[in-house]
């Protein structure tokens, strides 16, 4: 139809496009996917309790393993869910393997931006990413699980999302709602919030 607005490309979609092209010779567009996909893969990683260290290595592993078995993944379109799944699958045998169970979900120098700020802004920022992450590090685990992947995702594909979180596609954005809502409440009863 003329005129009508184009259909948003989903992260999904995106996904599988690079991963075609990859897998058709165009080996730059694998680091395009990394680009891509590699903020969610890291939450989804890091939900598992891993160190940065550990996190950074199960990653590499993951990026390998759909390196070698490019080939095996009949459709492109699956390639998103494939990473979250053998991302999450590592992360759980380095769990067990190390049955090492870190307390806090995220380090507060992961969130500081590239940016020159000014140090005071620096401080202010880093003081505030701190704040959130602690308040969203008391939701209930399925709220942390569901904010780390829409978060760092520009367009999220609630049916990718749904698959990796075991969650049915329509509770998507209700439980946002309620999760952010939860997460709301507790920033405006945090008296540093507001100052940071």
């Amino acid at each position: 139809m003329i005129g009508a607005d184009p259909v948003p490309e989903t992260l999904s979609s995106r996904a599988a496009s690079l991963f075609s092209a990859y897998r058709a010779g165009d080996e730059a567009k694998m680091g395009e996917l990394v680009t891509l996909l590699s903020p969610i893969l890291w939450h989804t990683v890091r939900a598992q309790r891993l160190d940065r260290e550990s996190a950074e290595d199960v990653l590499q592993t993951a990026w390998l393993a759909l390196v070698r078995s490019a080939d095996s993944i009949s459709d492109p379109q699956a390639v998103l869910q494939w990473l979250i799944v053998s991302a999450r699958r590592e992360a759980w045998r380095v769990v067990k393997r190390e049955d090492r169970v870190e307390p806090k979900d995220f380090e507060a120098d992961e969130f500081v931006s590239p940016t020159r700020d000014l140090p005071e802004e620096m401080v202010l920022r880093n003081d505030g990413d701190s704040r959130l992450w602690q308040h969203i590090s008391e939701l209930p685990e399925r709220c942390r699980a569901l904010l780390r992947v829409i978060a760092f995702a520009d367009r999220p594909d609630y049916a990718e999302v749904a698959r990796s979180l075991g969650m049915p596609v329509g509770s998507i954005g209700p439980t946002r709602g309620r999760c952010l809502a939860k997460l709301r409440m507790q920033l405006a009863n945090d008296p540093g919030w507001e100052s940071s």
